[in-house]
Order: C-alpha cells, then structure tokens, then sequence
C-alpha cells in the first residue's frame, strides 16, 4: 500500500471505510481490504494501470451495497461520482474511467467491462474460498427468504454456488488468478455430491439435524 497516495489513503481509510459497517456482513471492510489487495496485485498484469484508480475502484465498488442490492453497482459508482473530494486526486477523464469501472465490477454483467480498471476489479472481487462462500450465501437467504425450510436454503445455496462458480459459471475473471482456477476446482467437485454439498453448508453454517 505504500504506492498509493498517502492522502488518498488516509480519506478512503476515516471517511469511506466506515460507511460499510451498514452492509451485511459479506460485504463490509473485510471483504473491500481483500478486494484491495488482490486488485494490486493483478495490476501487475496490465500496463499503465494507475494504482491510485484501482484503490479507489475498489475502495467504492460496494458501498452502496446496503441501498439497494440489485443495483448497488450504479448507486456506488454515483457516490463515487458525486464526491467532490475525488476532485482533489483525478481529473475528469480518470474519474469516469473509476465511475465506469465501479459499474462494471458484477460478476453478473453481460459482456465484459469497459476498461482494464474493470477487469482488474471485476476479477479481484470474486471468491476463492467456498466456506465464506457458503457462509454468505446462508446469510443473504436467512436476511431475504426467512421463512425458507433448511433444505430449502441449502437447494438455493448449491444452486448459487453451481451457477456462480461451477463449471461454465457466469462469474468470469480477466486475469491469471491460481486461487481461482482452484476454488473452481473445489466448487466443482462439491457441487458434484450434493450429499457432499449438503455437509458442508451444515457444517460451515453451525447448524444441526433436529
């Protein structure tokens, strides 16, 4: 982190990292710092990436999480848009790069995003870890179906995790990411069992047979 703007960093950091403790739990600071890390780290990959921008990216990529899930990505890149204090660090041009990628960043988008920047992020923000991938899928169906009976929650869980993550997945990445290709690989052979899958998500979730 030593590359990126100290003043940058100090208002991300007091300023805009607090806003998430109002999302839910897989999407607070936790989840931004790994998003940050890896964003840097596949940068790398790609010539005359401003890692100012990246930071930034990432810094807001879900913010607006907590508003309006469906649409957070348009409602995060607006906040980042209106924020006068990005004035100080980008001019125009970069700051609608930033504002472009932000909308971008869903594993959900049709077509790729528009720029390097929403590559990077894009493919920094998906999941190489299927207990917290589980354990979040759990708590958005606990928060939105609360009446769901347990294999009800458990058949929503598999089916997100398959669909997202296993083979032909709709979630994509744009860069050369090892933890991923292995992730996969697990999502893979646990979506293969859903007797298998039906463990883990007992397991990972602390619940118990009654």
């Amino acid at each position: 982190m030593v590359r990126i703007n100290k003043d940058l960093r100090n208002y991300i950091e007091t300023e805009i990292f607090p806003e998430y403790e109002k999302n839910d739990e897989g999407h607070r600071r936790s989840h931004i710092e790994y998003v940050i890390r890896r964003s840097i780290k596949f940068a790398e990959q790609f010539e005359d990436i401003n890692l100012d921008m990246i930071y930034v990216v990432a810094a807001y990529h879900d913010i607006a999480h907590h508003i309006n899930k469906d649409a957070h990505e348009a409602l995060s890149a607006e906040i980042f848009y209106k924020d006068e204090k990005m004035q100080e660090f980008f001019n125009e041009e970069e700051r609608r790069i930033v504002k472009e990628a932000i909308e971008d960043h869903r594993a959900s988008l049709e077509g790729e995003p528009r720029s390097d920047y929403g590559k990077i992020v894009s493919s920094a923000d998906r999941t190489t870890n299927l207990d917290t991938t589980i354990r979040r899928a759990h708590s958005y169906i606990l928060k939105h179906f609360p009446d769901s009976t347990l294999e009800e929650m458990i058949d929503d869980a598999y089916e997100h995790v398959r669909k997202k993550y296993g083979k032909g997945g709709y979630a994509k990445s744009y860069v050369v990411d090892n933890e991923l290709d292995d992730f996969r690989a697990e999502v893979d052979s646990i979506v293969a069992n859903k007797g298998k899958f039906r463990k883990k998500y007992m397991e990972v979730n602390n619940l118990q047979e009654f």
